[in-house]
């Protein structure tokens, strides 16, 4: 059974950071692409960042440059580095894997089978 945990969402000023964990429980197994997922009231889900088993990472073009993922493989936890942070990023945030991939880059949020719970995260101007 494969559980994501999210934690670290809140509240930040425009120009602020946050970092998001995910704690990944369970039996991955090989070819695992890892998501950030966010969705904004009234709005679709938007990847905005993936990584692949060997770090190669994606990030969509809302985020990129200010937003980092990466993965502690000693701990099991995926990280969601947020930096200069804007009020249109504010959503709620969700961790999510797929196994057996055959490509993660640029990979959309329908394209992931295992989900978190989701965090909310709110940035004021």
């Amino acid at each position: 059974q494969v559980q994501l945990a999210e934690s670290g969402g809140g509240s930040a000023q425009a120009g602020g950071s946050l970092r998001l964990s995910c704690a990944i429980s369970g039996s991955f197994y090989v070819r695992v692409c890892m998501g950030w997922i966010r969705q904004a009231p009234g709005k679709a889900r938007e990847a905005i960042a993936t990584v692949f088993d060997d770090g190669s990472a994606s990030y969509s073009a809302s985020v990129k440059g200010r937003f980092t993922v990466y993965k502690d493989h000693a701990k099991n936890i995926l990280y969601l580095q947020m930096n200069n942070l804007k009020p249109d990023d504010t959503a709620t945030y969700y961790c999510a894997a797929e196994r057996w991939v055959t490509y993660c880059t640029d990979r959309g949020a329908a394209d992931f089978s295992y989900w978190g719970q989701g965090t909310q995260v709110t940035v004021s101007s």
